[in-house]
């Protein structure tokens, strides 16, 4: 094998392991960010983690962020909580960095 070979290989692993890391932060956001959004709609106990489960499951369904921020904005809207696009938009990022802490943390 030579060095470029080499070189290859682990730009290939590391791109695999970001990958993956991309992928369990975003879900585990998702779910995070569905707790959040079940709180501010009134949800508790099994029915906030029901709710939480349904926004990962938007993910997989149609993988966009936007798609995320749809189904939110659509469920604030039609119980009548008054959160912002921007609020909702910041909570994504606030989440996201807290689920890659997290992940790198092994929490």
């Amino acid at each position: 094998m030579t060095t470029f070979d080499k070189r290859e290989e682990a730009f290939e692993k590391q791109f695999a392991h970001d990958e993956e890391l991309k992928f369990k932060a975003t879900a585990r956001r998702n779910k995070l960010l569905g707790l959040w959004a079940a709180e501010k709609l009134g949800l508790k106990g099994a029915e906030a983690d029901s709710y939480a489960l349904s926004v990962v499951m938007t993910e997989f369904e149609e993988p966009s962020e936007h798609a995320v921020a749809h189904k939110i904005r659509r469920d604030f809207d039609a119980k009548g909580v008054s959160q912002s696009d921007h609020q909702i938009g910041r909570t994504m990022a606030e989440l996201m960095a807290k689920a890659v802490t997290d992940i790198k943390t092994g929490r």
